[in-house]
């Protein structure tokens, strides 16, 4: 208690570096995970994208981000046995954060889309079990993680495999695919904003306590559906055929039909990716703050003041603006060729499968369901179609992602205990 009380204010600077470099990363690999598709379809420019997440990440930080989040991130360790010693979380807690954005820095560097849930999961791990004990960390829920390796490409894969294979049969293998593609394309629009609406109240919602009930977050799920077809339709209508295009691509017009659902999946996943995946990273930041502000209080839950949100809003939207071009090229053209067609299909899936987690607690990825869902689309053209070198890259860095967090964070909580002198459990 005396160490937080004489370097409180030390501690709440380096929280905010650190969550500011952290949501950076997040920026930087998990954001271009979101607008990979879009990019590498063609649908939208690099520079679209910035402007679309610097907008509606921000917002869906900043707006929906929540007031209350998990500090001890998803149950992963116990910290009854330091409630006497409170500095020996504020130094695991600045760990974590430091270890996972150096990784998501590293990662991005390389092109490589990891999970920072489970980048910040193991720089929570490599601290529990150094500071408290091995017998902190629930090693069931890690068990859970290393099953989703699995679990998430492959349920993404498999929607956007069935999704593609949906508009082969229904536009591109007819006699008149640019027809059908404006007869089909209302479809698909309300698909993505149904999809994207659910979601958003599944998921960006939560902290907001808006609880509308299953029947009545599925009404609202279609209204908005609907309405985004009727405004999908009128963009729809307005594609004409370009007959030169077409000449060295069959599916150039039809292709072009696709566009304004990339553009309104791109707008919504941001809103959905910021209203939640940034309050969780921004997670271990509140956790210091709510010691120093208390004193030294232990708790499971920490309030999260509005400052906070809004600073993981500008570090995402600058992590992109640096550096996401190297995970939206992965993502987007080196794992297999999008179009817009593709992306849709891809983006579509990932979305879906989210709301599937969301809503029977299934341990996913988001960032590894895009990669499945890419994968997925790929497929369809055989698997030729996919670089199978940048995949094995791709899932070599994920297996990596947790260890590598856990270990950085040690070597961090050790500097941080040296620099400001206390004792850990185990050490005592």
């Amino acid at each position: 208690m005396e160490i937080i009380a004489e370097y409180g204010t030390v501690f709440m600077v380096l929280a905010i570096g650190f969550g500011l470099y952290m949501t950076w990363g997040i920026g930087a690999n998990d954001v271009a995970n979101a607008m990979g598709t879009s990019v590498g379809s063609g649908a939208i420019t690099v520079k679209q994208a910035i402007i679309i997440a610097a907008i509606f990440e921000f917002a869906g930080a900043f707006i929906a981000g929540g007031s209350v989040t998990e500090t001890i991130r998803k149950g992963i360790i116990n910290p009854e046995s330091i409630t006497a010693t409170p500095e020996i979380l504020v130094f695991g807690m600045l760990a974590a954060l430091l270890a996972a954005a150096v990784w998501l820095m590293f990662a991005s560097w390389q092109g490589w889309p990891v999970s920072t849930t489970h980048t910040i999961i193991g720089g929570l791990v490599g601290f529990a079990v150094v500071a408290i004990g091995i017998s902190a960390v629930n090693w069931g829920k890690i068990m859970q993680i290393v099953a989703s390796w699995v679990v998430s490409p492959l349920l993404g894969g498999l929607l956007a495999f069935g999704l593609m294979m949906s508009i082969q049969k229904l536009i591109l293998r007819t006699e008149q695919p640019f027809e059908n593609a404006k007869k089909w394309g209302p479809v698909y629009v309300f698909l993505v904003g149904w999809i994207v609406s659910l979601v958003t109240m599944f998921k960006g919602l939560k902290h907001l306590n808006l609880d509308f009930g299953p029947v009545t977050t599925f009404i609202i799920a279609i209204l908005f559906g609907l309405a985004l077809a009727f405004v999908g339709r009128i963009m729809i209508n307005r594609v004409k055929v370009d007959e030169a295009a077409d000449e060295e691509f069959l599916f150039a017009s039809v292709e072009k039909t696709f566009v304004p659902m990339m553009i309104f999946t791109s707008c919504a996943m941001a809103f959905a990716h910021g209203s939640n995946d940034v309050a969780n990273g921004i997670g271990p930041l509140a956790a210091v703050v709510g010691l120093v502000n208390t004193g030294g209080e232990v708790a499971q839950k920490a309030e999260m003041p509005i400052w906070i949100l809004a600073l993981g809003g500008f570090g995402i939207v600058v992590g992109l603006a640096t550096l996401g071009y190297r995970v939206m090229r992965t993502i987007g053209s080196q794992i297999t060729h999008l179009t817009p067609t593709r992306g849709y299909c891809a983006t579509l899936a990932a979305a879906s499968t989210v709301v599937l987690a969301s809503k029977t607690g299934l341990p996913v990825s988001t960032t590894h369901i895009a990669v499945g869902a890419v994968m997925g689309v790929g497929m369809t053209s055989g698997l030729a179609a996919v670089d199978l070198r940048v995949v094995r890259d791709i899932v070599a860095s994920w297996f990596i992602t947790l260890p590598a967090g856990a270990v950085m964070a040690i070597v961090f909580f050790f500097t941080l205990k040296g620099i400001f002198g206390t004792s850990c459990i185990p050490c005592q």
